[in-house]
């Protein structure tokens, strides 16, 4: 299937290793639904009812009920398009309803009626999975043994979008993910939802309770759900916020199952999990441990403190970058438990010690034989080369994405970018700027000013530009120096940034809007200072662009050989086989189950409401409102907490998640939804590196910690009633 005779084995390799090796590894493993049934007997063993086979049809309940929001996973949980998903997953929708006179964020949010949703975002997706299919050999088609890596990267790039062209309709997304870096090409097909809107959320101090202190640590007590609705246009097609669309209707929606489940039931998570790194290289590894980690959480601590301060001053900038700071404080939390992780673990010895073996076992493979094991070989030393060389480009390609990210940067870029992408046939337009793009486009300018505030914007752009100038020379681009002139002071960057902001009208939504439809030469003519800088820019920033997609159709030519070793050597050893996450839609299961964090410490598997009162103190994060303070303690549970027992708030799994399953549903033996995942442990945050089967767990709010908040403190029977869940009394 791919370019190379030795590759030609590589999927049969990956079925074959399912069936024959897995038996001892049934907990680790992100899983495409074509692969389970051939762990149908692991699946029956841990406890799953349903027919393994009816987890691998997409257009088949329940996994037609599972939804991809582009960043968070939901699910449908009613006829009339009602979708499930965390707090943090609605935070967006929250935010850009919520002003700092009427903030939704803290007080939460119900509608009683349809009529009284709030739209989402006009960027807000969601993205139903109707069909996968294999288009490896059509992608590799493309390609020529005397390619360069740019010349490679820009025939799959081309590959991928005839094959996206022939795929989509009005209505439906279609995209090539990349599987192990060009091992795999799969082309997906999703419905795709424009119209989002909130209609209920609790309030902070239940969706956030023990908010960034407790995030990523068991015990959790959080209520992290929300829920959302997608609508359409009356004849059933995708449409954009209208007051006339009507409720998307699902061919299936999960059901809720209000007895949850119990410590040793099975329990599987169906979702999206964006990224993970268990195939990278040591070297790859030390650098996340050396450079990449410690230099994220340096900034991510810096650009909190610059919004905090400014929020202090401003209540607006603390609803409108409520977001980013949420993003942050996750992610430098999640950099700080890898660091720990890894070296609990011993993760970087473990890493070489298993490349050192894999080499050995190819060094023994005879020629002639099933795989080539010195053609193997070959790539895996030149791979080894290739990431040397691209990590030595490592802080330049990292300062720049800071810098490019959101704010008026963002936007200008997008502007003259498109201008010029729109003199280009469709299909040779870059990514992102081709027509199917343009409305996505459109919204972002269209909903900019609710996550953006000029002053905070100068000050983010100016502390990145301080990181820009102390990058070695070489590494600089020759027209941001031209537009410094020479200037590295501090004091000096924030003058030349104020300037830039003083003569924009890119701050006025209409303006912005108005220039996507700009053609070259009226972006030429502009003397708007943002636009202007952006024009000079551009060409650098391509070309930056450039030698990033040479080093990834270089990687094409090794890393799949890598991987197709990795593969081969794993099976030998009755290890499971995978790919990396990369955004496609995966299964894992396994059961309900504390763990052993260190020697005399061990945790059960479930929280209580009673831990909710022992952790309240009154202040942020831990304020819990009152209403739910004397609910606890008179243990009014409506007929939801188990016999002789207290309210179950959240548990634990040991199931197989990461960044992108937030708001996935765990389902029960029977497919029932028994509450939604939204975390893992702080032992466990370096799996997506290493699994570590005896740490790694998931955290999920309990089915029956939702059902009480939204029944007894938020009145929110109208959404019971719609999802026909009776709560016991």
């Amino acid at each position: 299937m791919l370019t190379r005779n030795w590759l030609a084995t590589g999927v049969t390799l990956i079925a074959s290793a399912l069936v024959i090796h897995h038996n001892a590894y049934a907990d680790e493993g992100m899983w495409q639904p074509s692969q389970l049934p051939a762990l149908a007997g692991q699946l029956q063993q841990r406890g799953l009812a349903l027919d393994p086979k009816q987890l691998s049809t997409l257009t088949s309940w329940p996994l037609d009920a599972v939804v991809s929001l582009g960043f968070c996973t939901a699910s449908f949980v009613s006829p009339d398009g009602l979708i499930v998903t965390n707090h943090h997953c609605g935070f967006g929708a929250l935010q850009v309803n919520s002003t700092p006179q009427k903030n939704l964020i803290n007080d939460g949010f119900l509608a009683h009626t349809k009529q009284e949703e709030l739209p989402a975002d006009p960027t807000q997706r969601v993205y139903v999975t109707e069909q996968i299919s294999d288009v490896t050999s059509q992608v590799n088609a493309a390609l020529k043994p005397d390619m360069d890596g740019y010349a490679r990267f820009v025939a799959i790039d081309e590959a991928k979008k005839r094959i996206v062209a022939g795929c989509e309709t009005p209505g439906y997304r279609c995209d090539v993910y990349t599987f192990s870096n060009g091992y795999d090409y799969q082309l997906i097909r999703q419905k795709e939802l424009r119209d989002i809107r909130l209609v209920y959320a609790p309030p902070l101090s239940i969706g956030k309770f023990g908010g960034d202190i407790d995030n990523w640590m068991w015990p959790r007590h959080t209520g992290d759900f929300s829920y959302l609705r997608a609508y359409v246009g009356k004849d059933g097609s995708s449409a954009s916020y209208s007051k006339d669309n009507v409720p998307y209707r699902p061919t299936h929606w999960l059901t809720l199952n209000p007895k949850g489940v119990k410590a040793g039931d099975f329990v599987m998570v169906a979702g999206y999990p964006y990224n993970t790194d268990r195939y990278r290289l040591a070297d790859e590894l030390q650098s996340a441990i050396d450079w990449e980690y410690p230099t994220k959480i340096g900034m991510s601590r810096d650009m909190l403190a610059l919004v905090d301060a400014a929020s202090k001053k401003n209540p607006e900038v603390g609803v409108k970058y409520a977001t980013l700071v949420a993003e942050l404080n996750n992610a430098m939390k999640l950099f700080q438990g890898n660091l720990e992780g890894l070296a609990r673990s011993n993760a970087l010895a473990t890493k070489r010690a298993q490349e050192a073996a894999l080499d050995q076992w190819l060094a023994q493979q005879k020629p002639g034989g099933a795989l080539d094991g010195a053609a193997l070989q070959a790539d895996v030393v030149n791979l080894r080369k290739l990431v040397d060389a691209h990590l030595k480009l490592r802080e330049r390609n990292f300062v720049l994405a800071m810098i490019q990210r959101g704010g008026l940067f963002d936007a200008s870029y997008q502007i003259v970018r498109l201008a010029q992408e729109k003199q280009k046939p469709d299909l040779e337009r870059e990514e992102g700027f081709q027509k199917r793009d343009e409305i996505r486009l459109l919204g972002a300018e269209q909903g900019l000013d609710q996550e953006f505030d000029p002053a905070m914007d100068q000050q983010l752009l100016a502390y990145q530009l301080q990181h820009y100038v102390k990058l070695p020379a070489a590494e600089h681009l020759p027209a941001l120096d031209r537009w410094l002139g020479g200037v590295t002071d501090e004091a000096g960057i924030a003058k030349k940034v104020a300037a830039l902001y003083a003569g924009t009208s890119l701050t006025d939504t209409k303006t912005r809007v108005a220039l996507l439809s700009a053609t070259p030469a009226q972006i030429d003519a502009s003397n708007d200072t943002w636009i202007k800088l952006m024009r000079e820019l551009m060409p650098d920033l391509l070309a930056v662009e450039r030698q990033n997609k040479t080093f990834a159709g270089d990687e094409t030519t090794v890393r799949p050989g890598y991987m197709a070793a990795l593969i081969a050597f794993n099976a030998s050893r009755g290890l499971p086989v995978y790919h990396d996450a990369n955004g496609s839609l995966r299964v894992t299961f396994g059961t309900v189950q504390g763990y052993k964090p260190r020697d005399a410490v061990e945790y059960t598997p479930f929280t209580t409401v009673d831990g909710i009162v022992q952790k309240t103190t009154g202040v942020e994060p831990f304020n819990t409102p009152p209403a739910e303070l004397a609910a606890i303690r008179a243990k009014a549970f409506d007929g939801l907490a188990p016999a002789g027992s207290s309210l179950p708030v959240a548990f634990l799994a040991d199931l197989d998640i990461t960044g992108g399953n937030s708001g996935s549903p765990a389902m029960d033996r029977n497919g029932q939804l028994v509450g939604l995942a939204f975390d893992g442990v702080w032992e466990g945050t370096s799996s997506g590196w290493l699994f570590n089967p005896a740490e790694t767990r998931s955290i999920q709010v309990d089915v029956r910690y939702m059902l009480w908040v939204m029944h007894h403190l938020d009145h929110a029977d109208n959404l019971l009633d719609e999802m026909k869940v009776k709560v016991p009394q």
